[in-house]
């Protein structure tokens, strides 16, 4: 029987789109909440495919040293769309953050090559403190949060029940408990529910558990197109803005 599912393709768009209404909420069209809950999906998304495209890249190094590039690339965008200015050292772009969490899955993965459980066990939880503390003092996207979500989806990848429900888990204390921030209330039957606007973010589990591996469309300009939008959006909406 067919079972529906959605592509890379799909999951690449549908992240992208949720980014952008994110960074119209903050430069063009502020005030429209809608927008930035939407994009409230958008980081859980990138993080999911940033532990993906580690298992799945044919080339691991040049994968890395695209991100880096990449990352390069973006900086001042970045700070342009957020400050305004040239230089802003108090806070990095995201893709700092998920070659981040990409190298400390790295690291997790020498670990499980030596086949010791303790040191699996061991390496995983200081990776997450590391993760925690570097994200921190480096000022990067979403801080030691954004990295520590990118390990969240390493250590529980496989598709079980027990994955699902640790993923809610953490998304949920990660996302409402440590950055909490803007809340609004919802009406559910006569009951006035506040809900946090971070919260959101768990909703980005349904395009992901939706996802089982299919590639669909895969293009070089395509792919190019993903790598461009980051930086090229954000400039656009700087000097629209201006």
């Amino acid at each position: 029987m067919k079972r529906f599912d959605i592509s890379t393709f799909v999951l690449h768009i549908i992240a992208m789109i949720f980014m952008l209404c994110d960074h119209l909420w903050a430069t063009l069209i502020p005030g429209n909440q809608w927008l930035t809950c939407l994009g409230r999906l958008a980081f859980p998304m990138f993080a999911y495919m940033t532990v993906e495209g580690y298992f799945h890249t044919s080339n691991l190094k040049r994968y890395v040293l695209r991100l880096l590039l990449l990352a390069v690339i973006s900086e001042i965008p970045f700070n342009l769309m957020y400050s305004s200015s040239f230089i802003y050292p108090f806070h990095q772009n995201v893709i700092w953050t998920l070659l981040l969490g990409m190298g400390l899955i790295h690291v997790n993965e020498f670990a499980a090559g030596k086949d010791k459980l303790w040191l699996r066990i061991g390496t995983g939880c200081i990776t997450v403190l590391l993760g925690w503390l570097i994200g921190m003092l480096t000022l990067v996207d979403y801080y030691g949060v954004g990295v520590v979500t990118i390990l969240v989806f390493y250590f529980l990848r496989k598709r079980t029940w027990w994955c699902l429900l640790g993923q809610i888990a953490t998304l949920y204390y990660l996302n409402v408990e440590v950055l909490g921030g803007f809340q609004f209330e919802v009406n559910i039957m006569g009951e006035m529910v506040p809900i946090v606007q971070q919260g959101l973010a768990l909703f980005a589990l349904i395009p992901i558990w939706l996802y089982r591996g299919r590639k669909g469309y895969k293009r070089k300009w395509f792919q190019y197109t993903c790598y461009g939008f980051y930086p090229l959006h954000m400039l656009l909406l700087y000097l629209l803005r201006n």
